[in-house]
């Protein structure tokens, strides 16, 4: 199970929203690349970076910060990003800045054309997310409910070749009132392609509803406030996943 620290970029600091509400942000950060690094140190094996301005502006914003992160960890651990990837150029300049993994949401939904010719161009390095509320997906920085079963899109992006889907609840993302397991095992079991989890996680008893069910297909979990506001030890929590899973 990977446990994934999630850097949320808004200004070139480390913030967390509830809900998705940029006027809503709490800042834990004011230099990235040490915030990286801490995870780094604390045992972390990918990082999730979200350039939350990017989402908002339909275009890439806190450029500077994401580099300054790649260059302090991209050698040693793959670096996923979401937020303001609109096209190719874009996705191609971070792949060949030294990000691993690019993450493509609301395009995805709206332009799966566009997603498409991104499986196509760069096989190997495509996510999606699919942001969802009692199974319907939502786009635009969670502001629009679109009528799209999160289920039916999943399985239409995954013939396009993606690698991975990232499933976030996003009644609960950022509330500390834990997974919505049951509707990420059922997603999971309707594809082929890992799950990785989002929205809510709140300690270290989360952690071990997904281990038990990782076998369904869900290959990590994003960690978000909860790591920042301590409720949950994030080194004591890949430890506990690894003993689980019969790694520790």
């Amino acid at each position: 199970m990977l446990l994934i620290p999630a850097i949320d970029l808004k200004d070139g600091k480390c913030v967390r929203l509830k809900q998705g509400d940029m006027n809503d942000s709490t800042t834990f950060g004011e230099d990235p690349a040490a915030m990286a690094r801490r995870w780094l140190e604390a045992g972390a094996r990918r990082l999730h970076l979200v350039d939350l301005n990017g989402a908002f502006a339909g275009k890439p914003v806190n450029e500077a910060a994401i580099k300054a992160i790649i260059k302090e960890v991209g050698d040693e651990i793959p670096v996923q990003l979401g937020g303001g990837i609109r096209d190719l150029d874009t996705i191609e300049r971070y792949l060949d800045d030294g990000l691993s993994y690019v993450i493509i949401g609301t395009a995805a939904v709206k332009n799966p054309g566009f997603l498409k010719d991104a499986c196509s161009a760069f096989g190997g390095h495509i996510l999606v997310g699919l942001d969802a509320k009692d199974g319907k997906v939502a786009t635009d920085g969670w502001s629009k409910l679109s009528g799209h079963e999160v289920v039916d899109l999943a399985k239409k992006f995954e013939d396009y070749g993606v690698e991975g889907i990232i499933y976030t609840d996003i009644g609960r993302d950022g509330m500390l009132t834990g997974i919505n397991i049951e509707a990420t095992v059922k997603l999971a079991q309707a594809l082929a392609v890992p799950v990785i989890a989002s929205g809510g996680l709140s300690n270290i008893a989360d952690i071990e509803k997904l281990c038990a069910v990782e076998d369904e297909g869900v290959e990590g979990v994003i960690c978000g406030r909860a790591i920042y506001s301590g409720d949950l030890d994030f080194a004591a929590a890949q430890t506990r996943a690894d003993e689980l899973n019969g790694e520790g």
